[in-house]
């Protein structure tokens, strides 16, 4: 599974006005809607859904949220970086200013765990957060995420 089929480059954002976690999901719904074509509504309705399960910050300020759609053919997801940290309720009880939101196809079987493993791999190392950290830019951004796969597999 590559980082860069997952991912588009025109779904990675910066986002200055995300003040919570339910300001931060309708966001990641509005990127879905745009880049992938599915509903919003139902969008930040799914999301929402999985975070009534359990929180999805994995910790250091990163999440991970995450949902099946219907609709979707294939695994796809957004990452944004908050100019400002928020309360996600995370495992460390840290604010999150890291989300990378995965959409998988509603029948998504192990493809979905997959990305789901390679997502959270690839934002637990400490040096890539603090590339995207020190970056405003978004094509850098989509550098530093889909190359750093590239970088842990080499």
């Amino acid at each position: 599974m590559d980082m860069s089929i997952i991912l588009k480059p025109e779904a990675v954002r910066v986002l200055s006005a995300v003040s919570s976690k339910k300001r931060l999901m309708h966001e990641l719904g509005g990127i879905a809607s745009s880049v992938y074509g599915v509903s919003q509504s139902t969008t930040v309705e799914a999301l929402q859904e999985r975070e009534s399960l359990g929180p999805t910050g994995v910790g250091n300020g990163v999440a991970l949220p995450h949902a099946r759609l219907d609709g979707l053919t294939d695994v796809v997801g957004a990452f944004v970086l908050l100019e400002k940290p928020i309360d996600f309720d995370a495992v460390d009880r840290q604010p999150v200013d890291l989300a990378f939101a995965l959409f998988a196809p509603s029948d998504a079987g192990v493809e979905h765990l997959k990305a789901l493993a390679l997502v959270s791999r690839t934002l637990r190392d400490p040096s890539v957060c603090a590339k995207l950290r020190s970056n405003t830019d978004p094509a850098t951004l989509y550098t530093i995420v889909t190359e750093a796969q590239a970088a842990q597999a080499a």
